[in-house]
């Protein structure tokens, strides 16, 4: 990963992603994030993968023993680390996955939207909030205006 340049820096974000415990990761995910990569929508900051044991203890994998299955380079995402991710970070990251469960922590930077938020903060602007309607949210939205609607 190379130094940030944080004068030219999108927004930044994270997620938190739950593997079951009965499964495997099939990593076909994979090749969607890289496309996203190469196309400048985003750029990977930090990839970091986690297991939370039945008893609650943490622990960090190496994206090589992820037990990633399928057709796909996972090099392309070994060395993507920044230093934004610490332990407490992980630890907190652990907290919303089951018991059991191993987890992915992707930060990205949202790359499609660095020259915008570069041009607002040398005009003196800053963002003061920020938010992400959750899919299930917006999908129990719909689905109950489109009952009002029919009803």
């Amino acid at each position: 990963m190379t130094e940030l340049d944080f004068d030219d820096l999108g927004p930044v974000d994270y997620l938190v992603i739950e593997f079951p415990a009965d499964r495997n990761p099939d990593g076909s995910a994979l090749p969607l994030l890289v496309d996203l990569v190469e196309r400048n929508v985003i750029r990977v900051l930090d990839l970091t993968f986690v297991r939370k044991e039945v008893d609650g203890s943490v622990s960090g994998i190496a994206i090589e023993d992820f037990g990633l299955t399928g057709d796909f380079d996972i090099t392309l995402f070994a060395e993507a680390t920044s230093g934004l991710i610490d332990r407490t970070d992980l630890d907190e990251a652990a907290a919303v996955l089951e018991p059991g469960c191993s987890g992915a922590v992707l930060i990205y930077e949202n790359h499609w939207a660095a020259p915008f938020a570069s041009k607002l903060r040398h005009n003196g602007a800053q963002l003061v909030a920020s938010g992400r309607i959750q899919t299930q949210a917006l999908l129990a939205s719909l689905d109950a205006l489109d009952a009002e609607l029919k009803g």
